[in-house]
């Protein structure tokens, strides 16, 4: 009596030929990319001739789990270590430090730098064997986001096809990270599937962010600081019950709402986990509820009598702005008040002194922001101002 033999899954496949020296042709999770053993020298030059590239160029080595890249590069930094923990898996070649030249076949004409990438691809997260790999194309050619769009001589000299379907089609983001361990130095190389702001929010942020320090810093950068939150607070009336804010960060404002609504709880939402851990150490446990979230997603369910938000807001673009408006006014009681302090882009631009990330930070004007409050079904009136900082109370109507 014969037993069927069990279906040999993607990862295996992918590994198996790879150990043999093959070429693998798969899908990412951004395009269609070419992988070998980066230590077989033929299979590596097999590879680069199929993509008509020359050996003096680098390729990224890829791994489908961080912990095994980690493992395979022990010297990669600690804080270099958590910003590629915060991007990866997903969109990113990171390029990193590479003082012990190791993949040397991957480094092209520089044994200093080494090119890691961590895709998200679930079909292949079984896979242990890192390989080199680079994008199913001639070299200068667009990135194929399905196997009808690799070159047919291509497709048919590899050695295992793995087809994923359509893919999102933009190629990964390049970022350099060899400065980062020193200063939090980065760059963008190539622009890709993950966005500046995403980047910003993972590497700028989080290398700066003391909280030892933070409190002096903002203060430093922001002398209207403590003005500005006063005045958020000032303006979100009394009595309210239910309260909900936008980018909690160290508690400064949540701590001075719950002390003039005195029967209040507040939900605070933010999506920096480390600010939220100094925001619990300070904030009385059984009136607040913290959670890990970014405004762009849902608002926690309401309804709320007061919506408050200081210099969170800023960080949107014009859309997103409107369309956080929308959402708070969804979130809001019958007349409910949603206050929100900022930094605005001020009528007369020698005003505007607040120091501003590019990327991170987009200010808009205050009157664009009015207005997309009115079209919210709220009813804005500016309470403060002062220089490119305004506080501002809707009414929801």
């Amino acid at each position: 009596m014969s037993s069927r033999r069990r279906a040999v899954t993607d990862a295996e496949a992918f590994e198996r030929c790879i150990r043999v020296g093959g070429l693998v042709l798969f899908g990412a999770d951004t395009v269609y990319g070419l992988a070998c053993d980066p230590h077989d020298r033929f299979a590596v030059e097999r590879l680069y001739l199929l993509k008509r590239r020359t050996l003096d160029k680098p390729s990224a080595v890829m791994f489908f789990s961080l912990e095994r890249a980690f493992e395979a590069v022990p010297e990669i930094g600690e804080r270099t270590r958590g910003a590629m923990a915060r991007l990866l898996p997903g969109g990113v070649t990171v390029l990193v430090p590479n003082p012990a030249g190791r993949f040397a076949l991957a480094c092209g004409s520089d044994l200093g730098t080494l090119g890691l990438r961590v895709p998200l691809v679930p079909s292949l997260a079984g896979v242990r064997r890192p390989v080199l790999q680079s994008s199913a194309n001639r070299a200068g050619d667009a990135d194929p986001r399905s196997l009808d769009e690799v070159p047919t001589l291509l497709r048919a000299a590899v050695d295992l096809v793995i087809d994923a379907g359509e893919l999102p089609g933009k190629p990964s983001t390049v970022v350099d990270l060899r400065g980062y361990e020193v200063d939090g130095e980065w760059r963008v190389l190539r622009e890709g599937a993950v966005g500046e702001r995403e980047l910003t929010e993972a590497l700028h942020w989080q290398y700066h962010f003391d909280a030892a320090s933070y409190a002096d810093e903002i203060r430093d950068d922001l002398p209207a600081y403590d003005s500005l939150q006063d005045e958020v607070a000032g303006a979100s009336g009394s009595g309210a019950r239910r309260i909900l804010e936008l980018g909690t960060g160290t508690g400064e404002t949540a701590r001075r709402l719950l002390a003039r609504h005195v029967d209040a709880v507040l939900v605070g939402i933010d999506e920096n986990e480390q600010m939220l851990a100094v925001a619990s150490d300070v904030l009385p446990n059984a009136r607040v509820s913290l959670r890990a979230g970014r405004i762009e997603d849902p608002l926690p369910e309401g309804p709320f009598d007061l919506v408050a938000t200081a210099l969170c807001v800023h960080h949107l673009d014009g859309a997103a702005k409107a369309g956080l408006f929308r959402r708070v006014r969804e979130a809001l009681a019958h007349d409910g008040l949603f206050v929100m302090g900022d930094v605005v882009v001020p009528v007369d631009r020698a005003l505007a002194t607040t120091p501003l990330t590019p990327g991170y930070d987009r200010p808009s004007p205050l009157a664009d922001q009015m207005r997309w409050l009115a079209e919210a079904g709220l009813e804005p009136r500016v309470a403060w101002e002062q220089g490119d900082l305004a506080v501002v109370a809707a009414r929801r109507i």
